[in-house]
């Protein structure tokens, strides 16, 4: 029975607060509801969901409407998992950009509602994580010992060509590799080593980059000496979940860079339609590069150990 780290929810509020808008610029917002997810979940082996917000987060209201939003969203979040106990768990989603706010809302989704982590963006308006005014945050979210949950979002740059498409498509995940560069030569990851991080989408181009990320010294001698001290040795203590991502074309790079041990399963639904979650679910279990233990870890084990109320529920 499988642990879903990526699966979104779409509560009463948020979806009150964002109707009329354009959320995610070209993308067809869909519907959600509780019983949806359990459904598509039953359909296809998933025993649990930790359910999260997905992009613009709540970015796009001031910091008072975010604040109170954040707090709907996370108080809707804790009274679902109270509901259903064992199918669903949630993180935190935080008023970011504002950090002193965050921080009052890490505090209370944690301590006083329980949730099982917290989900950032990838940036809040054109800052990256790596940008030192969130180091403070994610600091505490480490020594907490928080799990985070990385979505990618619209690039900041407005011009940034799109060719007319989602930026889902391709976009969010040169976004997410943004964000882990971010971190990694702003020294973060280095100055942080037990912050936990979940990067989607099979860690964005991360695979494919990660070798060519060490040759920045070559490049430009001005980054001699500075961090990361040990790139390849950061990107692999990091975690990667395998939404739109369980094919023979990701899988292999993934598992070469990561090891079996921090690859968590991920379906994205229901911004990719339940079919979608069928087919990632077939791409997990058809994989030939995994032993049935890393395969058995991979859809469940290896979330469970990060996500010990979770574990302890189910």
């Amino acid at each position: 029975m499988l642990i879903d780290v990526h699966h979104h929810a779409i509560p009463p509020a948020y979806a009150a607060a964002i109707s009329g808008l354009d959320p995610i610029p070209g993308v067809d917002y869909p519907t959600w509801s509780p019983e949806q997810s359990l459904e598509v979940m039953d359909h296809n082996g998933i025993a649990a969901a930790l359910l999260s917000i997905t992009s613009p987060g709540v970015t796009f209201l001031s910091a008072d409407q975010a604040r109170r939003l954040a707090r709907q969203v996370n108080e809707y979040f804790a009274s679902l998992v109270a509901e259903h106990p064992t199918r669903f768990g949630a993180f935190a989603i935080l008023p970011l950009p504002d950090v002193a706010a965050a921080k009052e809302e890490l505090a209370y989704a944690i301590d006083e509602l329980g949730l099982d982590g917290v989900g950032l963006l990838t940036s809040y308006g054109s800052n990256y994580l790596g940008t030192p005014e969130f180091e403070p945050l994610l600091a505490e979210i480490a020594e907490r010992g928080v799990v985070v949950h990385v979505h990618p979002t619209t690039p900041p740059a407005k011009d940034v060509v799109n060719f007319g498409l989602p930026p889902s498509l391709y976009d969010f995940t040169f976004e997410t590799t943004r964000t882990a560069v971010s971190l990694l030569f702003s020294g973060v990851l280095d100055r942080l080593p037990d912050l936990q991080l979940i990067l989607s989408h099979a860690g964005g181009t991360l695979p494919f980059l990660a070798k060519r990320l060490t040759y920045g010294p070559t490049i430009g001698s001005y980054l001699e000496g500075k961090p990361p001290a040990d790139l390849i040795g950061s990107l692999r203590r990091l975690h990667y979940d395998i939404a739109m991502s369980a094919t023979d074309f990701a899988l292999p790079a993934l598992t070469e860079l990561a090891g079996s041990s921090n690859i968590l399963f991920g379906s994205d639904y229901p911004f990719m339609p339940a079919w979608h979650t069928t087919e990632n679910v077939e791409g997990y279990q058809a994989y030939q590069g995994w032993t049935p233990q890393e395969r058995e870890d991979i859809g469940r084990h290896n979330a469970l150990k990060l996500f010990p109320k979770l574990a302890a529920r189910i």
